[in-house]
């Protein structure tokens, strides 16, 4: 097999989803599954919904596109507002969005009639995290004008939280939301069928609440996709964390003195790594840089520490660990670091069901090339 590359357990994402889809559904909760981390991909999409998703969503259009070229059915949410440039291919690919601005609401209802359909439409509030999102008090007015178009439905409200300024979805900002919801029914006589309360960091709030109120929908990714609380990054209990592995190859190991000499001045990514204890380090070399992924959110094996990265280099203490050149090395992955490694042209993802063969902390020898 080729390094470096993304290996990725549908086992495991399939497993999360049902965990998820079985706790929230418990509550009245249904789970939108987003596939924007792993590049919408369709054997990931084919998992979740096989996990017991209610639909899929993503925050690119190209993504859904490429899901509906795949055949994967259901429900499909892009959860990016969409840019006018791109009214008609979200008409063609979603079958919701989530809006903001009238602007774009005129152009989908043109780009809708202009394919002969209806597109469904769910309006977003800020409620503090200051990302995407009108304030609760203007969106009354935008609920009306987006009734007053002719081939949009008004189906829904939701919001986001924790993704730009960290604030984490609670009692009070959820409770607030459930009331915006039945106010905006109020104003406008209409009745909505969607309440999306957020994204994996409203996991903890939903779980706990005694009353979720009007909120029947989350937008599920990194928890499913990583097993982990995005508030926390801790793991959650009952699902897996080892989805994914990046897996690279040892270039270099050589045995060199722990402390650089020489004069000292910018490296290639501004200040040089802390500098190391005395002595001596069995140092490695992965094949691995940032180019590829981001290389903070990579755990390495046990007993390898990392020491620093470049555009293409992956340097490694590897004290102990046998590795030798031409072995591969698995990396676990935080988000960030998943989000790039499936975006990177220099990553393969190879996905299969069950654990790949080279784990997370394992080494294996790379194939000989002929």
């Amino acid at each position: 097999m080729t390094a470096p590359r993304l290996e990725v357990d549908l086992e495991a994402i399939e497993s999360n989803t049902r965990v998820l889809v079985d706790r929230l559904g418990a509550r009245g909760i249904r789970v939108a599954a987003v596939t924007k981390a792993v590049l919408g991909s369709p054997s990931v999409a084919a998992a979740m919904l096989r996990g017991g998703a209610a639909g899929l969503a993503d925050s690119r259009v190209e993504n859904l596109a490429r899901l509906t070229a795949a055949g994967i059915g259901g429900p499909r949410t892009l959860i990016r507002s969409p840019m006018v440039s791109q009214v008609d291919a979200v008409v063609r690919c979603a079958t919701v969005s989530l809006n903001s601005e009238t602007a774009v609401l005129e152009a989908l209802s043109a780009a809708a009639g202009r394919a002969g359909t209806t597109h469904a439409v769910v309006l977003m509030v800020e409620l503090g995290d200051l990302r995407e999102g009108v304030l609760a008090e203007a969106l009354g007015g935008l609920a009306l004008a987006t009734l007053s178009l002719p081939h949009l439905d008004l189906v829904g409200i939701g919001t986001n939280l924790a993704c730009q300024s960290g604030v984490a979805p609670d009692q009070v900002n959820m409770e607030e939301l459930s009331r915006i919801v039945m106010d905006v029914e109020t104003a406008t006589g209409a009745a909505l069928s969607v309440v999306s309360g957020g994204n994996s960091a409203s996991l903890g709030w939903a779980m706990r609440a005694q009353d979720v109120g009007r909120v029947n929908e989350l937008r599920l990714g990194e928890a499913i996709l990583l097993g982990v609380d995005p508030l926390t990054r801790m793991p959650l209990a009952g699902l897996r964390t080892d989805a994914f592995t990046v897996v690279g190859e040892v270039i270099e190991v050589q045995t060199k003195p722990s402390q650089p000499w020489g004069r000292r001045a910018q490296a290639a990514f501004g200040a040089p790594p802390a500098l190391r204890g005395s002595g001596v380090t069995r140092q490695g070399i992965v094949a691995l840089g940032r180019q590829d992924v981001d290389p903070q959110g990579l755990t390495p094996p046990d007993g390898i520490t990392v020491l620093g990265t470049s555009s293409d280099h992956l340097v490694l203490d590897l004290g102990d660990h046998p590795a030798r050149v031409g072995d591969e090395l698995g990396f676990g992955v935080d988000y960030s670091c998943l989000l790039s490694a499936a975006t990177s042209p220099f990553l393969t993802a190879v996905e299969s069901v069950g654990p790949a063969a080279s784990g997370p902390v394992a080494a294996t020898r790379a194939p000989q090339p002929a």
